[in-house]
């Protein structure tokens, strides 16, 4: 109960101060913010792409694996043959 109020004081408190500010502040606190949420969406898509990269290339190293063992297998089973 202490931390809700406590939280709800500090929302308060922070929306005084907002009120407060010049129009100018409050501008330049938007473009921070703004600049702010670009920058993350710019890490996250970075992030979203290097992950889409390491699949495709686990991908293609499973692929990899998966030939040479079908060729070694062919391989032996055309001596065991003979």
């Amino acid at each position: 109960m202490k931390s809700i109020t406590i939280l709800a004081i500090a929302l308060g408190a922070a929306s005084l101060a907002a009120c407060n500010k010049s129009p100018q502040e409050q501008t330049a606190d938007n473009i921070e913010a703004n600049a702010e949420n670009v920058a993350d969406n710019i890490e996250a898509s970075a992030d979203n792409a290097s992950a889409n990269i390491q699949a495709s290339a686990d991908n293609s190293a499973d692929a990899v694996r998966n030939a040479g063992d079908q060729k070694a297998d062919a391989v032996r089973n055309s001596t065991e043959n003979k």
